[in-house]
């Protein structure tokens, strides 16, 4: 039975390790999908301590599914040099490019590990720290416990910036607004629109920003909160707002 009490040793202690770790990071991007970890891959690449926080059991949004469970993706010519970059096949198809959904998720999740950053699974964020008119912080809790509606409470960690990339939702950006309002034109959120593929790409990236001290949006979230339309399965919008929100970060950090 040793052996048994040697594997349960191994997985506690690794994870309590990296548990600590993280309770002090430099940016805590909340979802898993291909514009937070693009952002999280930018970040951790310029060296800052980031870790994502994603509900589910599994990384990668709505990216593994494609279009209407078609494997299939699609992106214009800067979302193809994103991919690219962690060695995504793209090819042309007439004005778009297109990969394989389930390669492009794989290796952005993998892209985003190997530049360092943190990916904790099956972990929600149910709210934000906030000090001195700031978001400094994040609270999380098992995304089973909330599930199970049992009254646990939730563990807080520090961070210097906050990414919501929860997409369509807009999670964290709807929890600021309740308690503190957003630093937006109309200080909540507007809702997205119908869909307009090629609009809602350009306004994704225009509507990455900082939509109160300390938390930005990226991706779909961005889109959300600022009232703009969906996409759909074109992916390149978000892929471009990850590496603009990392940017932004970088700049204050």
């Amino acid at each position: 039975m040793s052996s048994d009490i040697d594997i349960t040793r191994a997985i506690f202690e690794s994870y309590s390790q990296r548990f600590l770790q993280s309770v002090s990071m430099d940016v805590a991007v909340v979802g898993a999908g291909p514009s937070g970890l693009t952002a999280a891959r930018y970040l951790a690449a310029a060296g800052k301590k980031v870790c994502v926080f994603e509900r589910k059991l599994s990384p990668g949004g709505g990216m593994w599914g494609g279009g209407m469970s078609f494997p299939v993706i699609v992106v214009q010519e800067a979302g193809r040099e994103i991919l690219e970059e962690v060695g995504v096949r793209c090819r042309r198809h007439g004005p778009y490019h297109v990969a394989d959904s389930i390669e492009a998720t794989a290796k952005i999740i993998a892209g985003a590990v190997d530049a360092g950053a943190t990916i904790f699974n099956a972990v929600t964020v149910e709210d934000v720290m906030a000090s001195q008119d700031k978001v400094c912080g994040i609270v999380v809790n098992w995304t089973g416990v909330l599930a199970a509606g049992m009254h646990v409470d939730p563990l807080s960690l520090e961070a210097r910036a906050v990414v919501d990339g929860t997409g369509h939702p807009s999670e964290v950006c709807r929890i600021v607004e309740r308690k503190l309002g957003l630093r937006t034109p109309t200080g909540r959120v507007e809702g997205e629109k119908c869909m307009w593929a090629d609009e809602g790409e350009r306004l994704t990236l225009e509507n990455t920003r900082e939509v109160y001290p300390g938390l930005y949006t990226t991706g779909m979230a961005s889109n959300a909160v600022m009232g703009s339309p969906r996409m759909g399965p074109i992916f390149g919008g978000m892929l471009q707002s990850g590496k603009k929100v990392a940017d932004l970060i970088l700049e204050k950090l």
